[in-house]
Order: structure tokens, then C-alpha cells, then sequence
């Protein structure tokens, strides 16, 4: 654990003006969980549930796993109560990446493309909304500044 307190400190020092070291971390962590959500879903893609019954269950796995890693890891929170508010902010981030998705598609663009595209802004939205929605930073005088707050 020293190492990576280490390497996150050097991180902070030399880019944590630009990019903030908890983004890092939220996007380290989101691909945890993405492989949590898809390792879910292809176990029951292999057991031989129906497609949609994989996807829903695994999605909901999904969220739960993320809510419990994205909440303790990446914002220091371990407040079941703010679940509600993390799948509302599911659902915003959704809607604004089928909105997103469905711009597009007008102008043409490959699926595949757009997808790749969103991965970062998405990301930006998803932590974003939760950071200032879910995981609200606790009101102090004086803030370190290093964005582990």
C-alpha cells in the first residue's frame, strides 16, 4: 500500500493541477468494476440465462458493486444511504449518453466510433455527477488542495 500511496503522492506533484489524482483513481477503479459487470454478465451468458436476463441482473450486480468501490476507493464514503442517489446518477449519465449516441448517429458515425469517443467524456460525466450529486465533498475551512480531499 506504501507504493501506491507513493506513486499516487509523485502523480499528484507533477499532474494533479491537470488532471485531479481522485479522477485517476475513479477511472483505475471504473475499470475494475467494468470487468466485475462483464465477468457477471458472460458467467450467466455461460450458465445459459437468456441474454436479457444476463444484462439486467449483471447491470444490477453491476451498479451495486460499483456504488459500494466507486463510494469507499474513490471518495472516501461508505454511506449506504446515498444508493438511491448513485442509481439516479446512473440514469442521468445514461440518458445523456443516448442522447450523445442518438446525435451520432444522425451525422452518420459508426457506433463503434461514437462509443469509443464517449468513453472519456463519459467518464468525466459520471464522476462529475457523482462527485457534486452523490459523494458530495465534506464542507471544511481549509481544503488541502490535492484533490483527495
Amino acid at each position: 500500500m506504501d507504493f501506491v500511496k507513493k506513486m499516487l503522492t509523485a502523480y499528484e506533484k507533477q499532474f494533479g493541477e491537470i488532471i485531479p489524482v481522485r479522477f485517476v483513481i475513479f477511472l483505475f477503479v471504473g475499470g475494475i468494476n467494468t470487468l466485475f459487470g462483464y465477468g457477471i454478465f458472460a458467467l450467466f451468458i455461460f450458465l445459459k440465462l437468456h441474454y436479457i436476463l444476463a444484462s439486467t441482473i449483471s447491470t444490477i450486480m453491476g451498479i451495486l458493486f460499483n456504488f459500494k468501490t466507486t463510494g469507499v476507493i474513490v471518495f472516501k464514503n461508505n454511506d449506504n444511504g446515498l444508493l438511491w442517489k448513485f442509481f439516479l446518477v446512473y440514469g442521468i449519465s445514461f440518458c445523456i449518453g443516448l442522447v450523445y449516441l442518438y446525435i451520432m448517429n444522425q451525422m452518420k458515425i459508426s457506433n463503434y466510433i461514437s462509443g469509443a469517443i464517449w468513453l472519456l467524456p463519459g467518464g468525466i460525466v459520471g464522476y462529475t455527477l457523482q462527485r457534486l450529486l452523490v459523494f458530495k465533498p465534506k464542507k471544511t475551512p481549509i481544503m488541502n488542495g490535492t484533490g483527495m480531499d
